[in-house]
This record gives structure tokens, C-alpha cells and sequence, in this order.
């Protein structure tokens, strides 16, 4: 053991506590940066010299400084970070929804539907009620159209900013395979590069609130970036995301997609799954509710409306439904029969009945037109072939004296009188008339286009076990506000929007609790992860004083074996 090595280990220990105090320095000057890693110095002793017994130790060393992280710990963080801004993003959805809806007050749907029954109801002890009728027929369709529009415009809302999300995602993509490149080519020469893998670290969280992912760090250091178990960025490699549309039966579907093969990614967190949960689950059922009771109301209420009449009957009546032509002579139960096979309902098989008055001789001539809608042939097997066509319809009234029935141009059925005759429509088992838009009430099919129709009369009586009834129809109608409804699953209509409602508020109080839950452990997370990796400025002042400390000391020791030297010297 010499003096020579004993400067060695005092030298040792300067340079080491020269880089102990950057090291603290830095953890000290980061202490509120965001995404910011504390730093530590990882120290070892060195060896002393084998064939040297008496020295024990060459000093000490700096092995690496390293960012001090849990990964595991970082990745459940993404995870939570994912949970919590679908779960935001679904209670905001749900919030906007309950705001359009406004179901629980006097602007709701449920509160137009009971005016409009009530407006029927009376009527039957009302004279001259039809214009209320027609006022309150009115106001109803166009607040469920404007319900429809708001919720097609919240849904064309988060069409966007999935669009957007999925841009900013594949940009965030980009930057991770970027920054992988330059993290490759710094720690080749300079060793471990914290700043860019904290800045790193910082893109994967912002890309974990905008979709769901998981992160494997390969043996080089960079990462792999998965969605579910499709790799989107493999080292330097960035495969790309994009939104897929597709169109089917009139349904849009959506779904995120890698740009370079096309496949489907299973995104079902970060603010984009939970846009694409809530416009399906949230917005497109509510649109699918509404469309469902709109569809309904139009054709019940057109069964009805379509089989009443008033005390002087009807002199015409044109369908509201224009039927192409080739579809004129197909049975209107054929699949291929577009113009039926479109409309969210149906006929059925059955009959109707039409009562032909003589003014002249005021006497009236009952005919009953069958509709053969049983899906089977002249040889009882299972087909359309013989089954009942418009045309079919037509031709029938048509031969009834005193009426006559054509199709106009659009193909509209047009039933017209002959001078001194009259007609009404009773007893329709099939409910074609109201398919057809025979005499209706309302137009449309559903709560996009329903409406009242132009120059409606409004139909008060009907004829009940061959007698007039003067408001039999008002009260028929009025009476199916507690009907149940076999296309609104045996519910009324009231009943049905009034459960999707309740449906609704709990989901949104079902969203809230989640979203709350997921702000906890997303903040317990980072408190965890704080405690690990974030920088302590009473530990780092310790490690000040103590690097100081060990700076002096090493001083100290260079000061005594310079004295020891020039002792040395001087004997000599």
C-alpha cells in the first residue's frame, strides 16, 4: 500500500461525489416537472490490487446513474389512466343525453305523448276539436323530430372527435417509434438517456388517455406498444392507426384499424373506447328507442285513423306511401318488394272492408277485400307467389261500383268517387291501409321524418257493429295511450320510453360511479408511482450534505498524504 494509492482512492472519492452532487442537483432542479424520474447514482467499491495484500481497496466508483421507476407500477398507471377518460368520456356522453331527453318534467316525451292521447280523449265530448287534434298532432312529431336531430347531432359530435382522437393516437404512435430511434442511437455512446425516456414515458401517458394499450420494453430499451395483442409500434416501427366506416342495412359502423394491413383493433378504453361505447351503447340505442316508439305510434294510430269517419264519410283519398312500379305487382310480402320491405312495419294477413254510400239512393254496399298475406301458395307450401300485390288492392276497389282507385305517377294509390257516392273504410285486420297510408294521421316512419299530414281531416267517428258512432275513433284512439303494444315489447307507449328513460339515468348514475372510481385509483396510482419515482427535496438536501461531506473528507485525505510527501521529501 503507497501514498500513490492512497491519492487514487482520495480521487476516486472527489470524482464520485462531484457526480453525487450533479445527480442531487438535478433531482433538486426537477422536483416539479411533470413526468420528471428521479435520478440516482448507483456507487460501488473498487478492488484493490490482488498481489497486494495490504491494499483492501481501490476506492469507489460511480457504476451508472439511473432513472429510479417501477415499471410494472408505470404500467398500471396507463392502465388507470385508460379506465379513467373512457369512463370520463362515457359520463359526459350519458350527461348530454339525459340534458336532450329532459325526461321528469313538463319538456318531455312523455308529456307530449299524454297531451296528444288526451286531445283525443277529449274530443269525444268536444264539437270542432279536429284543429286541436291536428295543433297537438303537430306539436308531438315535431318534438320527437327535434329530440331525433339533437341526438343525431351529438352522435355527428363524437364522429368527430373520434376522428380527431384517432388522428392525435397515431401521431402519439409516431413520436414513441421517433423517440425509440434517438433513444437507440444516444445510449450506444452515452449510456442511459432519462431525459428522453422520461419524455418517453410522458407520450405513452398521453396516448393511454386517448386508447387503451400495453408496453413491453424489449432488450435494447425501446418500447413495443401494443392494442390488445396487435403490436402498433414495433421499435422504430410505427404500423399507424386509422377509423374504419362501414355501412351496413343502414347502419354505420365504426372501428379503429391499422393502416398498414387493415386489421381491427379491440379499442375499448382511453377517450376513444369510450366514445365508441357510448355513441353505440349510449346514442344509437336511445336513436333506435325513439325510432322504435315514433314507428309504432305512426302505424297504430294509422290503423285506426285509417277505419274511422265522419258523418258525411270520405269523397277521396290518396296513400302518403309512393310504391315503385315494378314493386306494384309483387306481393307485399316479398322480400324483393322493396318499398315494402324497407318500412319498419308491416301488413299482415287479414281483410278490410269498405262501405259504399248512394247519396242518391242513400243506401250503401258493404264489400270486405281480403288480403292474402299467409306466405303460403295455391299448393299450401311455403312461398309468395299467389299472395295479395297492390295492384291487387287496386283492382279490387276499383271494381266496386261508384269507387275508383289508380295509381298517381309517384305511385301513390288514389281512390276517387263517382258523382252522388261516398265511402269509409272499416274492420282492417291486416293493417295494409295504414301501410299504405290510406286516410292517415300522420306521415313518415319514423321519429326522423314523422309529421302530420298536409290537409289532414281528422277522423272522429266510426262505425261499430254496423252503427255511426260520432266519436268512436276519438275514443278508440284516445283509449291506446293504455294499450299495450306488441311492437313495443306488450308495453305502452308511455311505459316503453318512460323504462328506456329510467334505463338511462341509470346508466348515467352507473357512469358516474365508475368515473369516480376510476379518478381514485388513477390518483392512487400516481401517488404511488410519486413515492418511487418522484424526487424528495428533504432526501435530496441529505444527499447534498452528505456528497459534501464525503467531498471534504476526500480533500482532507489528498491534504494529509501531500504532507506526508513533503516530509518524505525533506528526509531524503
Amino acid at each position: 500500500m503507497s501514498l500513490n494509492s492512497t491519492l487514487s482512492i482520495a480521487n476516486s472519492s472527489l470524482i464520485a461525489s462531484q457526480i453525487g452532487l450533479q445527480v442531487a442537483s438535478n433531482n433538486l432542479a426537477n422536483a416539479a416537472t411533470p413526468g420528471y424520474s428521479r435520478q440516482v447514482a448507483m456507487l460501488q467499491a473498487l478492488r484493490g490490487a490482488r498481489s497486494d495484500p495490504f491494499q483492501i481497496g481501490a476506492g469507489v466508483a460511480v457504476a451508472q446513474v439511473r432513472r429510479q421507476i417501477d415499471q410494472a407500477l408505470q404500467e398500471r398507471l396507463w392502465n388507470g389512466v385508460s379506465d379513467e377518460y373512457a369512463s370520463a368520456q362515457k359520463l359526459g356522453v350519458y350527461n348530454q343525453l339525459e340534458a336532450i331527453l329532459n325526461e321528469g318534467t313538463e319538456f318531455d316525451t312523455s308529456s307530449q305523448l299524454s297531451s296528444f292521447f288526451n286531445t283525443w280523449s277529449e274530443a269525444t265530448t268536444m264539437l270542432d276539436s279536429g284543429a286541436s287534434i291536428i295543433n297537438q298532432g303537430k306539436s308531438l312529431a315535431g318534438f320527437i323530430r327535434n329530440i331525433r336531430e339533437e341526438l343525431t347531432a351529438q352522435r355527428r359530435q363524437l364522429e368527430d372527435q373520434i376522428d380527431a382522437q384517432t388522428v392525435q393516437a397515431d401521431a402519439l404512435f409516431q413520436q414513441i417509434a421517433d423517440i425509440n430511434r434517438t433513444i437507440a442511437s444516444r445510449e450506444i455512446s452515452e449510456g442511459e438517456a432519462a431525459a428522453l425516456r422520461d419524455r418517453r414515458d410522458q407520450i405513452v401517458s398521453e396516448l393511454a388517455s386517448v386508447i387503451d394499450i400495453s408496453v413491453n420494453e424489449n432488450p435494447e430499451g425501446l418500447y413495443d406498444v401494443f392494442v390488445g395483442s396487435t403490436p402498433v409500434v414495433l421499435g422504430t416501427t410505427n404500423r399507424g392507426v386509422e377509423i374504419d366506416r362501414e355501412t351496413v342495412d343502414g347502419v354505420i359502423s365504426v372501428r379503429v384499424r391499422l393502416k398498414d394491413n387493415g386489421a381491427p383493433l379491440p379499442v375499448t378504453g382511453g377517450s376513444i373506447g369510450g366514445l365508441l361505447q357510448s355513441r353505440d351503447g349510449a346514442i344509437d340505442a336511445t336513436i333506435e328507442k325513439l325510432d322504435n316508439l315514433s314507428s309504432n305510434l305512426i302505424f297504430e294510430i294509422n290503423k285506426l285513423h285509417a277505419t274511422g269517419r265522419n258523418a258525411d264519410r270520405l269523397g277521396s283519398a290518396r296513400a302518403t306511401l309512393a310504391i315503385a312500379t315494378a314493386d306494384r305487382t309483387r306481393p307485399i310480402n316479398d322480400p324483393n318488394n322493396a318499398t315494402f320491405a324497407d318500412l319498419p312495419f308491416a301488413a299482415s294477413n287479414g281483410s278490410f272492408t269498405i262501405e259504399v254510400y248512394n247519396q242518391n239512393t242513400q243506401t250503401s254496399n258493404v264489400v270486405t277485400i281480403p288480403v292474402d298475406l299467409d306466405g303460403l301458395d295455391a299448393a299450401n307450401l311455403p312461398g309468395v307467389s299467389d299472395d295479395t300485390t297492390p295492384e291487387d288492392i287496386r283492382a279490387a276497389l276499383d271494381s266496386i261500383p261508384g269507387i275508383n282507385a289508380s295509381f298517381t305517377p309517384d305511385g301513390k294509390l288514389d281512390i276517387t268517387t263517382e258523382p252522388g257516392f261516398r265511402f269509409s273504410f272499416t274492420d282492417d285486420t291486416s293493417g295494409v291501409l295504414a301501410v299504405m297510408g290510406v286516410n292517415s294521421f300522420f306521415t313518415g316512419t319514423t321519429a326522423q321524418d314523422i309529421a302530420v299530414r298536409d290537409g289532414v281531416e281528422v277522423m272522429l267517428g266510426r262505425t261499430i257493429d254496423g252503427q255511426f258512432v260520432e266519436n268512436g275513433n276519438a275514443l278508440a284512439i284516445g283509449n291506446i295511450a293504455e294499450t299495450a303494444i306488441a311492437g313495443l315489447g306488450d308495453r305502452t307507449f308511455s311505459k316503453f320510453w318512460q323504462l328506456h328513460a329510467q334505463d338511462v339515468a341509470t346508466e348515467t348514475a352507473a357512469a358516474r360511479n365508475g368515473a369516480d372510481a376510476a379518478s381514485i385509483v388513477r390518483s392512487s396510482l400516481e401517488a404511488q408511482r410519486a413515492a418511487v419515482s418522484g424526487v424528495s427535496i428533504d432526501e435530496e438536501s441529505m444527499n447534498l450534505l452528505t456528497y459534501q461531506r464525503q467531498y471534504q473528507a476526500a480533500a482532507q485525505v489528498v491534504q494529509v498524504t501531500q504532507s506526508m510527501f513533503d516530509t518524505l521529501l525533506a528526509l531524503v
